[in-house]
């Protein structure tokens, strides 16, 4: 049984900085893409980042390139985002995924293409 567990997430003010994880188990996670996304209110779900299975490769959607960083640690099953500048806007619950496509095609397109079952982190960005 594939298990993913997001943690990190917290209230900051603008400006501010957050480290989210994911850790994962029941499946060969070095075998595989992971992406993060996330969910608020009112809003369409969002991809935000995705990282290649080896951690060469990295996307991002344009409204967090440049402050927003993905890794991962293939022995600890672990991805995480680094988020800097937080802006309000950045306000929502985030998840990661299994992807099933590759990243760049997920992230443009097919955003429903994924695996994920954990109960997100919320993030939450306010003065």
């Amino acid at each position: 049984q594939v298990r993913m567990v997001e943690s990190g997430g917290d209230w900051v003010q603008p400006g501010g900085s957050l480290r989210l994880s994911c850790t994962v188990s029941g499946l060969a996670f070095g075998k595989y893409a992971m992406g993060w996304f996330r969910q608020s209110p009112g809003k369409e779900r969002e991809g935000v980042s995705c990282i290649s299975w080896s951690g060469s490769t990295t996307y991002y959607s344009d409204s967090v390139k440049g402050r927003f960083t993905i890794s991962r640690d293939n022995a600890k099953n672990t991805v995480y985002l680094q988020l800097n500048s937080l802006k309000p806007e950045d306000t929502a619950m985030y998840y990661c995924a299994k992807i099933r496509p590759n990243c760049d095609i997920w992230l443009s397109s097919r955003l429903n293409d994924m695996d994920y079952g954990g109960k997100g982190t919320l993030v939450t960005i306010s003065s």
